[in-house]
């Protein structure tokens, strides 16, 4: 196995374990040390791969972006579906995902809930983290407007829409506990039918 393998592989592990000292101790009373404990490492050798702990903070909301933008782009490849198949599918792979990753989801609320304390903008701080996201969902509302099979509307107001159904999809997983969040699926299939453009009916919003 290659040196750049085996350190990813350690990173992971690291990140693993990390992940259940924010969750018991909560961002704010996790430490360098505690991480290192947990671990079984010394924290010497936890700066090899981390400067500090929100840079695994950090790292582990990368991981689960890239993992969400690597599924939104299998999604847009995939020629057999139209566009409104594209934006339901893609919606509901995501809902998916974010119940995999309650954990991290747990981790970032926490953090969110820290910063509100210590004067940071939460919101701003979710932006600047799902900018991509967003940017993405509203690339493949455009190529459906263009494409002539999503009414003309605000790009804005619908990328609102649809992040809102993600936003309340965390909510229900991490705060409410629920154990799916299959309704919001469907919520998410009924959306993107009352944007299609349907005979007879006005195409812009």
């Amino acid at each position: 196995m290659s040196i750049i393998v085996e350190h990813e592989k350690r990173r992971r592990e690291i990140l693993e374990r990390a992940l259940d000292v924010f969750m018991d101790e909560g961002f704010e009373d996790a430490t360098f040390q505690k991480i290192s404990d947990r671990c079984g490492i010394t924290r010497t050798t936890l700066y090899i791969y981390f400067k500090n702990k929100k840079d695994i903070f950090n790292y582990s909301i990368k991981q689960l972006m890239g993992e969400v933008e690597a599924d939104i782009q299998q999604v847009r490849g995939d020629k057999t579906l139209n566009y409104t198949d594209k934006l339901t599918r893609v919606l509901q792979v995501i809902i998916d995902r974010l119940g995999e990753n309650r954990r991290i989801l747990s981790v970032v609320l926490n953090y969110l809930l820290y910063a509100a304390k210590s004067d940071s903008n939460p919101d701003s701080l979710v932006r600047r983290r799902t900018i991509r996201l967003r940017h993405m969902l509203a690339t493949m509302v455009i190529e459906g407007i263009r494409s002539g099979e999503i009414i003309s509307a605000n790009i804005r107001n619908i990328d609102d829409l649809l992040y809102g159904l993600l936003e309340t999809a965390i909510f229900r997983l991490v705060v409410l506990k629920r154990s799916t969040a299959e309704e919001l699926k469907q919520a998410a299939a009924l959306v993107i039918r009352q944007l299609r453009v349907r005979p007879g009916l006005p195409e812009e919003l």
